[in-house]
């Protein structure tokens, strides 16, 4: 078997076979960050287009169209806010249930920390990075073993098979171990490691080994590859869960944060409504039109909220699609 079908790109860049920059820009930045580069750009697009057409820069400082783009931007913040805040509300309500419903989650949740802890040999960590990187490093001690039960066999096949998969395993989960050290809920740190563990191209792996070596593998060797299986099998829902529960911060968080720059942004949409005209700001100032400024500046900042929204949804519906599977289903092209 070729070399290229045991091990495979780990991380999620290397997997997505994207730029550095385009995943840093999707997933990776600061939210904030990516709402004021947004702003800027939008800014600097919005006055040389005024800039470049004359006839639009002297339309856009008449009193008639200012009037007709507050009055607009005035009505999408308030559906905005609306909408952000039918979302909390749904985010909320799945909190709450009768007590049974409550009781059987509690149930439900201790018996799966009940199996994690037989299955790391360790009470299961609160913490959800220590719990992720417990997982990982399960994984990573199962390959170990997995590498000295095959030591000795007359299949070299198999044994150099076995030593490149336990190579990529291991190596993976020193990255993730790494990158995932110091991470706080809250953050994206945590799932943008969790997302770098290729667990189902391991499970696969595993599952065609036992197959196809099926009549040469010994007790040990099989029992070494359970329990490899089993640890990665576990890894799948317990990403998924700190992943759900990411998601659930976020946009609550988003909420809040869409609440919070509503309410200046309708404060600078009703001021030009009311106090802006073609009087109101002479002059010029690099040669444009202070009062083009002034609607630049204004239109940006109303905008300003519907970046927000923008900032956060790309990220959770990106990392929503790269982890649509659970379990070894490969759905990019990239990695088939």
């Amino acid at each position: 078997m070729a070399d290229d079908q045991v091990s495979t790109a780990d991380t999620m860049r290397e997997r997505a076979d994207e730029s550095r920059l385009k995943i840093w820009l999707l997933i990776g930045a600061n939210r904030l960050v990516v709402t004021g580069v947004v702003a800027i750009v939008f800014f600097v697009l919005f006055m040389l287009g005024s800039l470049l057409e004359p006839q639009l820069s002297t339309l856009l400082q008449e009193r008639a169209v200012i009037e007709s783009m507050f009055s607009a931007t005035l009505t999408a913040i308030i559906t905005a806010v609306t909408l952000v805040v039918t979302i909390g509300q749904l985010i909320v309500s799945q909190e709450n249930g009768p007590l049974g419903e409550q009781r059987q989650r509690m149930s439900t949740t201790m018996d799966v920390r009940g199996y994690i802890t037989e299955l790391v040999g360790e009470p299961a960590p609160a913490d959800p990075s220590a719990f992720i990187n417990s997982l990982v490093n399960a994984a990573r001690i199962r390959a170990l073993d997995l590498e000295n039960a095959i030591e000795g066999t007359d299949e070299d096949e198999l044994a150099n098979e076995i030593q490149e998969f336990v190579d990529s395993l291991t190596g993976n989960a020193d990255t993730v171990t790494d990158k995932i050290e110091g991470a706080s809920f809250g953050t994206f740190d945590v799932v943008y490691a969790a997302m770098d563990f290729n667990y189902s191209w391991k499970i696969f792996q595993i599952e065609r080994i036992q197959d196809e070596y099926e009549d040469v593998l010994d007790a040990d060797q099989q029992e070494a590859l359970k329990e490899l299986r089993r640890s990665l099998v576990m890894f799948g829902p317990a990403r998924e869960h700190i992943k759900t529960l990411y998601f659930q911060w976020e946009l609550i968080n988003l909420s809040r944060l869409i609440l919070y720059v509503s309410v200046p942004a309708l404060l600078v949409s009703g001021m030009m409504l009311v106090f802006v005209g073609e009087q109101t700001v002479a002059g010029t100032t690099l040669g444009a039109e202070n009062l083009l400024w002034v609607v630049a500046l204004a239109f940006t900042f109303t905008l300003v909220p519907f970046f927000v929204l923008m900032a956060y949804i790309v990220r959770v519906t990106t990392v929503a699609k790269r982890t649509l599977a659970i379990g070894p289903l490969i759905l990019r092209d990239s990695q088939r």
